[in-house]
């Protein structure tokens, strides 16, 4: 069956339950005219008459009742039928796989993860927790949330966090044993906590100032893959760490930790959620990303920046691509 004798019958049927043609046009939210046609077009189609009509009264033929007898039914099935794909539009239901890294787990996700479940009851998120970039397409997940240095540029991206800052820290008892250091020529004098990498490599040290970006080859007794494990060495005096500010802003506000050259801290552009640009987006996407976006303008958050000015000096050394 065509569209337009679909759209015919529809009219047929919502004029003959209607008894009058101005209260099917309000109904099916069209002009009087518009349905007069159909129905001439209809019945010119199957060579008889369905509705007698005068300008007071409407009333069905016989045909026109056996008719109307058989498409109710069917109309009534596929109505029925469009109205569950709405639902499902506005309650979707299904899987949701998201792929982050750990700092977006404890910071972001975490703590929107019931409000989103709560309001979207017929969805199921399976949230893996990685900290090299992983393949979305590949590993078929529906989306990440990463760095924006480190997202390909054939994915759709929407800023979901604001700038990301990583910064030097020692404890007070540290700082009592040693110099705090003012640049970072002044590291190679310090025992430095540093981190390694799923792929083997250690993550480096880089630091900015006035758009001039330094990579400092520091050196010290611990290497650890553990952020909570670096966290505890920093906090016990162990040594310097370099850390997301993220992770280190409540022992800072506490006293328990101590920031170190703040004018050298490089800024990154944040955390962003990507998807395939060649994907249809599932149920449960579409209802995360529209959370996310009300999540980001709650936060005031740029949905986007240009890829140009996603921090170029920044390269994030053993962690991954970045945007050039």
């Amino acid at each position: 069956m065509r569209g337009v004798e679909f759209a015919e019958l529809a009219a047929f049927a919502a004029i003959a339950e209607q008894r009058s043609f101005s209260k099917a046009a309000a109904h099916l939210g069209l002009g009087r005219s518009t349905l007069s046609q159909m129905l001439r077009a209809l019945e010119e189609r199957l060579g008889i008459r369905l509705l007698n009509r005068t300008t007071r009264s409407v009333s069905l033929t016989e045909a026109g009742a056996r008719l109307l007898r058989r498409v109710r039914p069917a109309l009534g099935e596929l109505t029925s039928a469009v109205d569950e794909v709405r639902d499902e539009r506005d309650q979707p239901t299904g899987l949701l796989r998201l792929v982050v890294q750990p700092p977006v787990a404890d910071f972001l996700v975490g703590p929107i993860l019931a409000r989103f479940m709560s309001q979207y009851p017929g969805v199921r998120a399976d949230v893996s927790v990685v900290k090299m970039p992983a393949d979305i397409i590949k590993d078929g997940f529906d989306a990440g949330i990463r760095f924006g240095e480190q997202i390909e540029r054939d994915m759709i991206a929407m800023r979901v966090t604001s700038e990301a800052r990583f910064l030097v820290v020692a404890s007070p008892d540290y700082l009592a044993r040693h110099p705090a250091p003012k640049a970072p020529r002044d590291l190679r004098h310090h025992d430095c906590i540093r981190n390694r990498l799923p792929n083997g490599t250690i993550f480096g040290w880089q630091f900015e100032k006035n758009c001039k970006a330094v990579q400092s080859n520091v050196s010290g007794r611990l290497i650890v893959d553990h952020i909570d494990l670096s966290i505890r060495a920093v906090l016990d005096g162990i040594g310097l760490a370099y850390l997301l500010y993220d992770y280190v802003s409540k022992p800072i506000a506490d006293g328990l930790l101590v920031p170190l050259m703040e004018d050298w801290s490089p800024r990154m552009s944040g955390f962003f959620l990507y998807y395939s640009s060649r994907r249809q987006l599932s149920g449960p996407l579409q209802a995360f990303i529209a959370f996310m976006k009300v999540e980001a303008k709650r936060r005031g958050l740029s949905r986007s920046i240009p890829r140009s000015r996603i921090y170029p000096n920044y390269r994030l050394v053993g962690a991954g691509r970045r945007h050039k």
